[in-house]
């Protein structure tokens, strides 16, 4: 593969990823209500768009509750991994969603209006949930993971490159030592001794 094609192609990936759109369920426009005025019980039946990894789904005889760490939203209303929680907050739809797909660490975001708050113990600790009263819960799709290779390669990649393995105490190109995969190493015989002289 040529460079200028892998150029090509990062910058088309980059490209589409900037034309990325809000899923069809979660458009709309919603006011940045923080979770600590909710909690306080003052944006009541204001519509929010919030969300976060699943700490709970529990199912119930008419609707699930997801109990919810909250997270900031990127760019598709997808929370950001990585980032600070911003709270926890309990979201609930009529019907029953199964525990074993919406599972501990999946993530949602939920669209629907807040209607108070309800108390839920965290071990012994009575924590005040925001409530959302849900008409979307979408379930995002688990994200690809990358196995990260060790660093450095040196200046060939995590390949090497070509030169005598023996070329000096430090190996070939930068100063090692180098995380290379194993590889197999050709001794040459010794030449033959020149034939004697007449």
């Amino acid at each position: 593969m040529s460079r200028r094609f892998l150029f090509l192609s990062v910058v088309g990936a980059l490209a589409l990823g900037g034309c990325a759109t809000i899923p069809q369920p979660l458009q709309g426009n919603y006011a940045p209500v923080a979770l600590s005025a909710a909690q306080s019980g003052t944006a009541s039946a204001t519509p929010v768009r919030w969300g976060g990894e699943i700490i709970q789904a529990e199912p119930r005889e008419q609707q699930t509750c997801f109990f919810v760490l909250a997270e900031p939203l990127d760019s598709q209303a997808r929370p950001k991994p990585g980032e600070e929680s911003l709270g926890r907050f309990v979201a609930c739809k009529q019907g029953f969603y199964d525990p074993e797909v919406f599972a501990k660490g999946r993530e949602i975001t939920v669209t629907g209006t807040l209607s108070g708050t309800v108390q839920h113990k965290i071990g012994q600790f009575d924590y005040t949930y925001p409530k959302v009263e849900a008409n979307n819960i979408y379930l995002w799709k688990p994200r690809p993971m990358y196995a990260a290779a060790p660093y450095p390669y040196g200046p060939w990649g995590p390949w090497g490159g070509f030169c005598d393995p023996f070329w000096s105490t430090w190996g070939c190109g930068w100063g090692g030592p180098f995380f290379y995969p194993p590889r197999v190493i050709v001794v040459p015989r010794p030449a033959p001794p020149p034939p004697p002289k007449k």
